[in-house]
This record gives C-alpha cells, structure tokens and sequence, in this order.
C-alpha cells in the first residue's frame, strides 16, 4: 500500500507520516516544502502516481471564510481529480467536530470546511472524512487569538482536546481501512470549559493575564452553542489526558485499533485568580 500524505510537513502530517512508515507501509510527505502544493496542483500528479491511499491534512492559514473557502475548494478538486487519474482508492480527509453545526451558525472557516467535506461526499470517489476535537498544541493559538485589551475573551462553552499524536493515530487508523463513505468521529478523553482550558494555558506559561468567559466572543469568526465542539456519543475517545499530555506522555502511541469503551470525563475547573 503506498499512502501521500497531504500536509505531511506539519502538526499532524510529520507524525502520521512517522507512524505509518513505523508500520511498514510506504509513505509520501506531499507540501509545498517537498515541492507539492494541491492549491495550485503544482508536483501533484507525479507524486499521487502509484498511490493508492491520499490523506488531506493540509489546513488553510486563513480564518475568513472567502479566502479558506477558495483554498479548500481548489486543493480538494485537485486531489480528487488527480487521484482519479491516478487510480487511488481511498481518498481520507481531515476536519473538525462540529463543522455542520458551525457552518450554519455563522460560517467563516466552518463555512469552508463544510464546503470541503460537501465536495468530497458528492465527487463519487471512494472517502472517509475523519472529524477529530480541537489539538492540545493549538489551545495556546485560541487563547492568543482572543486577546482583547490584556484579557482572553472566549466563548462559555465546553471543549473535548485531543493530543495530536493520538489525531494522527486517529487518521492512520482510517487511512488503513476500507473507505467508509462517511464521516468518523475522535474525541479527547476529558471535557473541560474553555475558558478555564484557556486559564490553564496560561498558568502553565507563566502568563497572569486574565481570561473572560464572553457571551459575545467568536470561535474563529463563528459563534457557538454551549455543546458544539463536543463530538458525537458514538464517537472513539482517545486516551491521552491533558496532564499526561503536558508531562510528556503522550509519546507511548495510541493505536485507536478499536472503539474505545472508555467515556470521556468532565474536568474540574480551576479557580481564576482575582
């Protein structure tokens, strides 16, 4: 089985690439730094020859919801019309929990993503969309994000994190299957308020700014119900925990093999400092 990996360069990609390589299975990491960019199809048809899984992790730095709708609509349509031509069979794309929900809140980014996964469902290439929590590693980005006047302002609601390691273990896991022609759910073993998720980012930096549970405050440009980044019931939960995470011990990989019977926990907040 040879796999590409799209956006095999960043957070998700290098460690995916690294676990499926670590199972014996022969792997491309596609990006603009190795000469691949699905947005323009640049290096894309000489490197999905021969493949016969293409893994989209890529990710659009753009928040407003034009410029990452013209990204992941582009780089989506290459990939299936180029993995057509190539033959590949099983086309796997990253998203987020919630992306439905979000979208028909306000859009922006959420907009685009579902815009992605609409193309994906209607290209008739075989697929399975992997929709996984918010990343550990990018609790400090919504947190610097939503700095206003020396606070974090941050919408009150609930959050399901996931390390990284365990969302490529996620992917893998798909990625060696059959196509599902469907969308699968991972989630983080501990449910924690976001605004207290983002006060102990910055407790563990050593940061004293405040952070502001804000009714009014956005999510990347979409404003959320209280349960939107949750995943579904149904959903497989990861077993990193946050601590375990922060120590370092996430390292032992996960290999989401099997539906987790483990049900995730509701975290005790911490107390803001006054």
């Amino acid at each position: 089985m040879r796999i590409v990996v799209i956006g095999g360069t960043g957070l998700i990609g290098a460690r995916l690439v690294d676990q499926l390589r670590r199972r014996g299975r022969e792997v491309r990491a596609a990006a603009r730094s190795t000469g691949v960019n699905s947005f323009t199809a640049e290096g894309l048809a000489e490197a999905l020859t021969g493949a016969d899984v293409v893994v989209d992790v890529s990710n659009s730095s753009y928040v407003d919801e034009a410029a990452a709708r013209e990204f992941f609509y582009a780089s989506t349509l290459n990939l299936l019309t180029y993995g057509a031509a190539a033959g590949v069979s099983h086309h796997v794309a990253l998203s987020v929990v919630g992306t439905d929900r979000l979208a028909r809140a306000e859009g922006g980014y959420f907009r685009a993503k579902a815009s992605q996964e609409a193309l994906i469902r209607a290209s008739g290439r075989p697929f399975t969309i992997v929709h996984v929590t918010q990343f550990f590693e990018f609790v400090r980005s919504i947190t610097g994000h939503a700095m206003r006047g020396g606070a974090a302002h941050v919408p009150d609601v609930l959050i399901q994190p996931m390390a990284a390691d365990d969302v490529a273990s996620a992917v893998a896991r798909v990625a060696l299957g059959e196509p599902l022609q469907r969308m699968v759910e991972f989630g983080g073993p501990e449910i924690f308020d976001l605004p207290d998720l983002a006060r102990r980012e910055l407790r563990w930096t050593d940061d004293a700014r405040d952070v502001v549970a804000d009714p009014l405050a956005t999510y990347f440009g979409s404003r959320l119900d209280v349960g939107d980044l949750l995943p579904a019931p149904d959903a497989t939960i990861a077993p990193t925990r946050l601590h375990d995470w922060r120590v370092g011990s996430s390292r032992v990989l996960w290999s989401a093999d099997a539906q987790s019977a483990v049900q995730p926990v509701r975290s005790p907040a911490i107390e803001p400092t006054t």
